[in-house]
Formats: C-alpha cells, structure tokens, sequence
C-alpha cells in the first residue's frame, strides 16, 4: 500500500519570509559607492575633467521608474502574500486528508482481521455441524439397517466392541436427553454461518470503500497542493525579478544623484578655487605695482647716482644660459604689451627697427662704450644717431618675433661688439646698483 508522506507544515511560508529578512547586497553597495563619489568629489579637490551632471530629465526618470517598480512590487507582494495563505490552507488539507487515508487504512486492516476471526469461528462451527451431522447419519444408517424402531438396548448390545459401545450410548444419551431436531440444528447453523460470513464480508466492504474514498481524498488534495505550489512559485519567481527591477531602478538613481551631487560639490570647489585664484591674482597684481613703484623710485636713485636705470619692470621669465644645446645670452623680463622699455645707460642708438628673431629690437651704444639690447618690442620710441639719457622710455614691451609670449629680451655687450661677446646682463647691472630679481 501507498505510503503518504507529509509535507513539513508553512515550509513555502518560511523560505518567503527568511528571503524577506535578506538584505539587499547589490543595493547596499551602490549606496556606499554613490557616497563615496560625494566624499571623494568633496575632500579630493577639484579633478581636471569636468564631472558628468545628470540632467533633470534623467533624475525625474529615475525617480518615475523607482516609483513605478516600488508600485509593481507591492501589488505582487499582495499576490505572494494571498497565495502563501492559500498554499498554507491547502497544505492543511493535504495534511488532514492523508492522516484520514491513514486511519480508513487502519479500519481496513481492523476489518480484515475481524472478518478473518469471524472466518475462523465459522469454521469450528461447520467442522461441529459437520461432526454432528457424521454421527446423526451413522444412527440413522444403524435403525435402517436393524429395521423399525431401535431400542437402547438393543442399540448397546449390537456394538462391536468398548470404543463403540462408548460412541453409541453417548449417541442415544444426545438424542434420548434432548430430543433434538437434528435436521433443524442443522438449517439454524448453517442461517448463523450465513450472516456471520455475510457481516464479515460488508464490514470488509465498507472499510475498503471508506479507504478507497480517503485515498481519492488525499490524492485530490495532492494535487490541489501542488498546483497551489506551482501558483506561489510562480508569483514568488515574479516578485523576485521585480524586485530586481525596484533594486536596479534605485541604484540608477542612487547613481545619478551621486554624480548630481559630486557635480555640485565640484562646480561649488571650482567657485570657490576661482576665486580664491582671482584673490591671489589681484594681490599680485597689487604687489607688483607696490613693486613696480618701488622699482621705479630705485631706478630713479639709480640712475641719478649712477647713471644707469631698469630697462623694464616685470618678472624675471628667463636667465642667461644654456638652453636645449644653445646659450641663451639674455634675460627675459616678462610684462604685458606696452609697458614701457627704458635705456639702461645713457647713449647714442645705434639701430632700431626690424632684427631678426627679435622681430624689433633698439641697439644703444651707451657713454661707457657697451652696446645694450632691447628685443621682442611692440614698437620703438627712438631712431638711429638719437642720443638718449639713462631711464628714458625708448621703447614698449611685445610679443614680436620668435616669441611665446609678452617680454623684453635685454642684453649686454661690454666690448661694444653688435652681435657677439654677450656677457650675463644680471651682475653686469647688480655691479652698477640695478637689481634683476629671479636670477643668481
């Protein structure tokens, strides 16, 4: 016989609940990465490329989606709930209907052993029937065979030996005492054997078809538990893959509103280092001219008590030297366009206009007999054979010729060579008290 074994009672509703408690790894993580896009934007300074910034749209869609996932996943939570209920109710069911095929099954065993004893009992009772019925037809054959009535005692005389003589008085004892209808004895056993067998048999009967009707019970009830099994899977598997899509929808905007706020952060730092920039540009621009008075008023000691003056105020953007496997034989003083170019010594000019690689240059042969140069200029202020004394403007810086950006070229020639015998314009200056700042 069909074993039925019993399902663990609220399996299914277990497993859904324990999946309910899990956290959500995947969603934890973007969590932790959107904040630290934020941290990173904000304690790293601002980085050279320009952070992406969602737009509003992307960030409204984000949301709408998120809302819309949110939604779907309650509605099938609902679902998942309903079915889980009924999944319970019907393992209930299932539960009862095999503990009743159980008992039928029981009953049917009971029966079939009471219908056995019962068989059992009819038996010693045909075997007595039968045994009676032997000796009634021995008597009966002995009066045929003696003829007419047989008396006791000639029944008793007439015997072949103590055994028989036994047999035949306990024979004429039976019938002499109790006057029996043997025949009648007979018809009542074999009524009582009838009904017994029959009571038996409709015991046997019905407990069969009590069982019978349990077994269709409990394989109804299977069948019910697995079709709502499949039921809860299914709604189970859908919640599953919207939950997914809820998670996917908020690392997207947990996604977008990270970089939306590392965007923030970054344009307040780049506000605020543009500034800060703009500060210090301003400063410098005003020490530059608190310097540039100063140099001013030193040159013009300078050039009183020596005779020698600052050819240009500005920052110091190159010394002399070597330079990629070429001399460099000037300093470059950087100044923006138009800031005005002053002879370092007083003179005659000995050429001012086109120069190669200076683009414009003015060339002074000072009263000390060295030739001093004034290259890159915008434009020249002088000619040719003008005489010209110590801090006078001859010139205005520029960016003419081969030159990356606004500077006086300046150089010295002692010997009074035009081209050649350049020595370093910064101590041939410092030794006639005109500081050139930036180089040693």
């Amino acid at each position: 016989m069909t074993q039925h074994v019993r399902r663990p009672a609220s399996a299914a509703v277990r497993r859904v609940r324990a999946g309910r408690r899990r956290p959500s790894r995947l969603l934890a993580g973007a969590l932790t990465a959107a904040v630290a896009t934020v941290l990173v934007g904000a304690g790293g300074g601002i980085a050279h490329a320009e952070p992406v910034n969602p737009s509003d749209e992307q960030l409204t869609g984000a949301q709408t989606a998120q809302d819309a996932a949110a939604a779907e996943v309650g509605r099938i939570a609902g679902q998942v709930a309903a079915a889980e209920a009924q999944l319970e109710q019907v393992q209930v069911l299932a539960e009862a209907a095999g503990t009743a095929y159980l008992a039928a099954e029981e009953a049917r065993v009971l029966a079939e052993a009471v219908a056995a004893r019962t068989a059992q009992d009819l038996q010693a009772a045909a075997d007595a029937v039968a045994a009676a019925q032997t000796r009634i037809a021995e008597f009966s054959r002995d009066t045929y065979k003696n003829g007419g009535e047989l008396t006791s005692e000639m029944a008793l005389l007439d015997v072949g030996g103590p055994a028989e003589l036994v047999q035949k008085a306990a024979m004429l004892s039976y019938v002499g005492d109790h006057q029996v209808d043997v025949l009648g004895v007979m018809e009542q056993a074999r009524v009582q054997q009838a009904q017994a067998d029959a009571a038996a048999r409709a015991a046997r009967d019905e407990k069969v078809a009590a069982e019978v009707a349990a077994e269709g019970a409990r394989v109804e009830a299977e069948r019910q538990l697995a079709n709502q099994q499949s039921v809860y899977t299914q709604v189970t598997a859908e919640k599953a893959a919207l939950d997914q899509q809820l998670q996917d929808a908020q690392v997207q905007l947990l996604t977008l509103q990270g970089a939306r706020n590392a965007y923030q952060v970054w344009q307040q730092q780049k506000a605020a280092e543009e500034a800060a920039a703009r500060l210090a540009e301003e400063q410098a621009r005003a020490q530059a001219l608190a310097d540039d008075q100063q140099a001013l008023q030193a040159d013009a000691a300078a050039a009183t008590g020596s005779g020698y003056a600052r050819p240009a105020v500005g920052i110091t953007s190159s010394c002399f030297g070597a330079r990629w496997g070429v001399t460099h034989f000037g300093v470059d003083i950087g100044a923006p366009i138009g800031t005005p170019v002053r002879a370092a010594t007083a003179g005659v000019v000995q050429r001012a206009g086109p120069a190669t690689g200076f683009g414009l240059a003015v060339y002074l042969r000072g009263d000390d007999g060295a030739i001093t140069v004034y290259g890159h200029v915008n434009r020249h202020f002088v000619r040719a054979g003008e005489r010209v004394a110590a801090g006078d403007q001859i010139a205005e810086v520029g960016n003419r010729g081969q030159s990356t950006g606004p500077h006086l070229h300046f150089e010295v020639h002692p010997d009074g060579q035009m081209h050649s015998g350049q020595v370093d314009p910064v101590p041939w200056l410092r030794a006639r008290g005109i500081t050139i700042r930036g180089c040693g």
